[in-house]
């Protein structure tokens, strides 16, 4: 098997499906046949380049600590400056700018739902600009895998799609250290889940038992290469946002799941009359061009032409990274 093709095994088939057992990387080697020093030398090189941020755990919105989209108008001469604050916060792990009234958005994550309320609060006192909270409401698409095959025909698994929520519950302090130690990603070494444990103070055997569990109770979303998809060549990515009827919002957003251009689709709240939007989808592409082409032809076969819309092209990734809970 070529670099090249190995690379793209990598990056492409195993953003799910990643063997947790003490020694995944020599089980990724067997199943793509090659030495586990190759592959573990070629992770390294895809983290170093930024095609990948990390190989691990991404947990579901929701279930652990608490989090929110927020997005904030800003004249343009200072969008920069106010970017960097905002960007200063450990609870801020993306940072973008759109093309809209609202031009910075950016998610917060933090422990619990009071130090998320006060990070908010801070970063309104730090930048002197009002937010516009949006929290997750309903997930319709809940997977961040990213298809590197042919994203505009390859559907996601369906295990993928939506599952019932759940309430998060308290951390206990195992399940809090093992929290911070994941959301650094899995050590690139012969036994990771090892490292892990002698972090967080416990046996290999606890770490790897929690992570299948958290794993089957839906808690981590996926566990597996997390790729950055503007490094690998998807530089065009637009938030497609409707106003939906209430009544209509929940079968909407399940059609706009199911759709392989789709790679995330979620209901938030209206802020009226500043916001009226209430369905949230992500498309991404290689070029404009071809998103705004999958925009409109999805409007037209799912008959949205009646609902209000508007798409947000980013511009500049100020900030990218996982969430930081602990």
């Amino acid at each position: 098997m070529s670099e090249q093709a190995l690379d793209f095994r990598l990056l492409n088939d195993f953003q799910r499906d990643f063997p947790i057992c003490p020694a995944p990387f020599a089980e990724l080697a067997a199943r793509l046949g090659v030495a586990e020093s190759a592959v573990l030398r070629l992770l390294e090189a895809l983290r170093r380049q930024g095609k990948i941020a990390r190989v691990g755990a991404v947990f579901a919105p929701k279930r652990i600590g608490a989090s929110t989209l927020a997005a904030m108008a800003v004249p343009p001469e200072r969008l920069a400056a106010v970017a960097e604050t905002v960007n200063r916060f450990p609870e801020v792990n993306h940072n973008y700018e759109r093309e809209h009234r609202y031009n910075l958005w950016f998610v917060v994550t933090a422990g619990s739902e009071g130090r998320l309320l006060a990070a908010l609060g801070a970063i309104e006192l730090a930048t002197g600009h009002p937010l516009l909270r949006l929290p997750l409401l309903q997930e319709y698409h809940i997977d961040l895998g990213f298809s590197l095959d042919d994203p505009t025909h390859k559907s996601p698994p369906t295990s993928a799609r939506r599952q019932a929520f759940v309430p998060p519950r308290p951390l206990d302090e195992f399940e809090r250290r093992l929290v911070m130690a994941l959301q650094e990603g899995l050590p690139l070494f012969i036994r990771p889940f090892s490292v892990l444990a002698s972090r967080v103070g416990c046996d290999e055997s606890e770490v790897l038992e929690r992570i299948r569990r958290w794993c089957a109770e839906g808690i981590i979303k996926r566990f597996g290469v997390v790729v950055r998809h503007h490094e690998l060549g998807y530089t065009a990515n637009a938030m497609l946002v409707h106003d939906i009827p209430d009544d209509a919002v929940g079968e909407v957003g399940e059609a706009l799941a199911r759709e392989p251009a789709v790679t995330l689709c979620y209901q938030r709240p209206r802020v009226p009359p500043e916001w009226r939007y209430n369905l949230f989808c992500m498309i991404h592409g290689r070029l404009r061009g071809e998103v705004e082409e999958r925009i409109a032809e999805l409007r037209v076969r799912l008959r949205l032409g009646d609902y209000a819309h508007d798409v947000l092209f980013s511009l500049t990734r100020f900030k990218q990274g996982g969430a930081r809970y602990a």
